[in-house]
């Protein structure tokens, strides 16, 4: 498989990095690498996974493929990534530093004498690698583990301990402002702030204090468990991941496992029960589940059940999944439709567990692909309604296996929302607009093919390689799907596709750009190579040994400009705190930079000009003016703006919560956007004060084009 993407520092924005990176591709999808949460589905029976190998020390050790497949891994980064970059010793130096951070991102665990043993091997860690020798990673996990077990009993102690929240101290909460503890004394110091930390969000949360306590031992218990459970393939996931993102954020080294959670996620359709999981201090919870799915159906499974245990068909043995690692417990629950799997479950709350059996059965994903509704909003000259289509795209997906095999009714982005444009334009609606806020991107071929539904002929993207090649990819096929008004929603999630098509609508002056600032900024392409058959080109049955997703060329606007670190801005600005989060490309360590090539010839279409965009954001500034929750979303970004760039929060109880109320907004909004972007059961259309501005935007925009009473009266008559 050799298949392309096309598709994000602060401690928020690389968590939401850790969850959802944005990709784009040319002839496959995204890789959701490192999520949080995991579909109970598969396409095949569950099977064991992998057993780590492991010392007399109980730490997993190198498996027996680690060496072929950190050889691949150092052969494709230096011949194949975009910028063609050697693995040096300053490239070992990145991936040092990233590695330690991926292991203990706070410095809690490691003392400044464990980083200057691994020193010994940082200069050489390049030279390892091209012998495929990855036993540092297992070095410094012993090391780890060991910590982590010290550590543990004083945790423990410090949640019990009688604590004083009025004293004068505060805990740093940048990442980068940390540093390792010289010594066990000034790591119990360390811990003992961030215990004070974690009680006090606690009592911000309003969580009782013995409840809050008992919370926290589960938290430090489980987590040095699953530290336990680490398997060989998670660490050298984790650690030649931290090679491959320091030539740039895109590229990583997908696991096996990693890679089947992708390639079900590209096909929106699989077997298991329809549940979206997560591990929460040592419990696995029910996060979510798919509509339409068996859990949905059966009906007894909630949102915030816990599973803690998991038996195979109605007599197997139900296993024990408290503290356990997700991914394991994703995989016991995965089968083939028409089989029995028995959940031991504790519903949200009881105390009591009950066993809930559910059979397997075909799964679609159903609201993560294009879905549409027709919403009316504000009144034409006739006092009737202007009818808007609604098109909610969450990514750009199609099931590769599908289309390679020639199937008929593969999944496909492009024939799902032709469909839709085919119903609103039957039902005579005014305008489509397609919402692409949260969109991380996706299928590089299916951005193309989807603007060609709104765009006639011509250059959609431009792209460049590692030769400084740059060739255009054109929207061929004669004809549109929608020829009326078009409006484009974005935030600055909306990435890499998603950024293709908002920029090509933009260039050819098809359509309008309402929503953040800018996109998120990422420019670049990534392609999908696995190793197994990479490395047994030979054979029909090439084991399954993971993939890496490598940064292979750079791609570009049909007027020559890159999307990469500026994104794409919106022709209309609505204020939004996300604009102000630092969850874009350029808060990423190791992007590449912004450049330009030149312009393609294309022919604008003229459906937008410089004087409409003016009076349009004068019209919609005037409105969010004197909009209540537009004001209340202001004082909420000016308290994020004020807070986000200190480095310190205070430990005085009083302190703490002020500081954490102003804090408190953005938050809420970057876990808001995280749940809509992850999760189903998102509605089509959600019509909030922000939405509604954005059709306001739509109706402006709807009587610029048709001249019907001007402008200036527009303002008044959108509600």
């Amino acid at each position: 498989m050799h298949e392309a993407m096309a598709g994000g520092s602060s401690a928020a924005a690389r968590r939401w990095w850790r969850t959802r990176r944005p990709t784009l591709w040319s002839l496959a999808a995204v890789a959701l690498a490192g999520c949080t949460t995991a579909a109970c589905t598969a396409e095949e029976p569950p099977r064991a996974a992998p057993p780590a190998i492991a010392s007399d020390s109980g730490v997993a050790q190198p498996g027996p493929n680690d060496r072929h497949i950190a050889v691949a891994v150092r052969r494709h980064l230096e011949r194949e990534h975009f910028l063609r970059q050697p693995i040096d010793d300053a490239m070992a130096h990145r991936w040092f530093d990233a590695f330690l951070e991926s292991l203990d991102p706070w410095k809690l665990y490691f003392l400044q004498s464990d980083i200057d043993g691994f020193l010994a091997k940082r200069d050489s860690l390049d030279d390892l690698v091209k012998r495929g020798d990855v036993t540092f990673a297992y070095e410094v996990l012993a090391r780890f583990l060991q910590r982590v077990d010290q550590r543990l009993p004083l945790v423990e102690k410090l949640i019990d301990a009688p604590l004083d929240f009025t004293k004068d101290e505060s805990m740093v909460v940048d990442r980068e402002a940390t540093r390792w503890a010289q010594s066990e004394a000034e790591a119990e110091d360390t811990w003992r702030k961030r215990i004070k930390y974690d009680l006090l969000v606690q009592k911000m949360e309003e969580i009782p204090p013995e409840e809050a306590k008992d919370k926290l031992h589960r938290r430090y218990r489980s987590f040095a468990k699953r530290m336990h459970q680490m398997t060989a393939d998670e660490l050298l996931e984790t650690y030649l991941s931290s090679l491959t993102s320091s030539f740039d954020p895109h590229t990583s080294f997908m696991s096996p496992g990693t890679l089947e959670n992708f390639e079900i996620q590209m096909r929106l359709q699989l077997d298991g029960i329809g549940a979206q999981l997560k591990s929460e201090d040592g419990y696995t919870t029910i996060v979510d589940l798919t509509p339409g799915g068996a859990a949905e159906r059966d009906g007894r499974l909630k949102s915030k059940d816990r599973v803690v245990g998991v038996g195979q068909g109605n007599v197997g043995e139900i296993v024990d999944t408290v503290d356990m690692n997700l991914n394991e417990v994703v995989k016991m629950i995965r089968g083939k439709r028409g089989t029995v799997v028995r959940l031991k479950v504790i519903p949200v709350g009881e105390t009591a567990p009950k066993i809930y059996d559910i059979t397997r059965d075909k799964i679609e994903l159903k609201d993560s692909e294009a879905r549409g509704e027709i919403i009316e909003h504000g009144l034409k000259a006739d006092g009737t309604p202007y009818r808007i289509g609604v098109i909610n795209l969450p990514s750009f997906y199609m099931d590769m296996a599908g289309a390679q095999q020639g199937q008929s009714e593969y999944k496909s982005t492009t024939r799902d929302c032709r469909r839709l444009l085919d119903d609103f334009r039957q039902q005579k609606v005014d305008c489509v607009a397609l919402d692409l806020r949260n969109n991380g991107g996706g299928s590089l071929p299916e951005a193309i093919k989807l603007t060609g539904l709104f765009i006639d002929r011509g250059p959609v993207v431009q792209i460049k390689d590692a030769d400084q090649q740059v060739r255009p990819y054109d929207d061929v096929d004669p004809g549109v799907a929608w020829d009326g008004p078009l409006v484009v929603l974005t935030n600055k999630f909306s990435a890499s596709a998603s950024e293709i098509l908002a920029g090509a609508i933009q260039d050819y002056r098809r359509g309008l750009i309402v929503g953040d600032d800018a996109t998120h900024g990422k420019g670049t392409v990534q392609s999908l190579l696995d190793l197994g058959r990479q490395l047994f080109q030979r054979f029909d049955n090439a084991p399954s040994l993971g993939a890496i997703k490598i940064t292979m060329q750079q791609f570009y606007r049909p007027s020559g400009a890159s999307t990469q670190l500026e994104g794409v801005k919106s022709d209309v600005v609505l204020p939004s705190i996300t604009s102000h989060l630092p969850v874009g490309e350029s808060d990423l360590d190791h992007a590449i930079p912004f450049d330009r090539v030149q312009p393609a010839r294309f022919q604008p279409e003229g459906r937008v000009n410089d004087r409409v965009v003016d009076q349009l954001r004068r019209l919609s500034a005037e409105r969010v003016a004197a909009d209540e929750k537009f004001g209340e979303k202001a004082q909420d970004i000016a308290r994020y703006e004020k807070r986000k760039n200190e480095k310190t929060i205070s430990l005085v109880e009083d302190e703490f919560s002020k500081q954490w109320n102003e804090g408190k907004a953005a938050e809420e909004e970057e876990e808001k956007r995280l749940e809509e972007s992850e999760f189903s059961q998102r509605p089509v259309v959600k019509r909030d004060y922000y939405f509604d501005e954005a059709m306001n935007v739509t109706i402006d925009y709807l009587r610029a084009l048709s001249g019907a009473g001007g402008l200036a009266e527009a303002a008044q008559a959108t509600p």
